[in-house]
């Protein structure tokens, strides 16, 4: 008998994806239709200027929302299918970045990246040692018992990415992540993901930048709820 086929299974998957919020009375359309697939690996970058619906898209591939019709799947996992339970469970599969940190300021490096383990429920000397070899990824390993104060914000940065991959996210999602920070360390933050996106980590940047969108290996612009362009840089 020959060997069993094995079917990868795309890590988003978007089939005709529409989402409308009321403002008021007024059914306001967000996304209108977004076919999307994103394998393992790759590295893209989502453009559109404000009110495009990309940060609504974000939060639909973060499992932040559900689509108000159409199909998303996160992992081979239908959005509209899963309860809250489940859509917990699916979060951390994720590996979320922001522009704004969100670090705890009273807990040192290596505290705000083990807690994120802690919350998955990684055993005490596990979660110690997976968190200093992420902040040693990201370039921290001097710094690790240094509270956010006490750090730049790129150094603020990659502790928030060491964080986002400790749980071996099957992808991260990142918006804005050199929006809150300086040109010098926008370019430093950006070499870092490049790094991380070559050891094969799957990142979905949202953005409205588009130098930033460069750095990407396939861009797909977002134009009043609708995907304009989807091409490899």
């Amino acid at each position: 008998m020959g060997e069993k086929e094995v079917i990868a299974i795309s890590v988003v998957e978007a089939v005709n994806v529409k989402k409308t919020y009321m403002l008021g009375k007024i059914p306001v359309e967000a996304l209108r239709g977004i076919d999307l697939k994103v394998e393992s690996g790759e590295f893209i970058s989502i453009l559109g200027p404000s009110g495009s619906g990309k940060s609504t898209l974000l939060n639909l591939i973060g499992a932040l929302d559900k689509p108000s019709s159409g199909q998303l799947f996160i992992d081979g996992a239908d959005l509209s299918k899963l309860n809250d339970n489940k859509l917990t469970e699916l979060r951390l599969k994720i590996g979320f970045v922001f522009q704004f940190f969100n670090l705890i300021p009273r807990f040192t490096a290596l505290d705000n990246v083990e807690l994120s383990l802690s919350i998955a429920g990684i055993s005490k000397s596990e979660r110690k040692k997976r968190a200093q070899d992420l902040l040693e990824k990201v370039g921290l390993k001097e710094r690790i018992n240094h509270k956010p104060a006490e750090l730049s914000g790129g150094q603020q940065q990659r502790v928030a990415v060491a964080r986002a991959l400790a749980n071996n996210p099957k992808f991260l999602l990142m918006d804005e992540p050199t929006g809150n920070v300086d040109s010098t360390t926008a370019r430093e933050i950006i070499s870092l993901i490049k790094n991380l996106n070559e050891d094969g980590v799957t990142i979905i940047m949202v953005t409205h930048d588009q130098n930033l969108s460069k750095i990407a290996k396939r861009t797909i612009q977002v134009m009043d709820g609708k995907i304009t362009c989807d091409e490899v840089n």
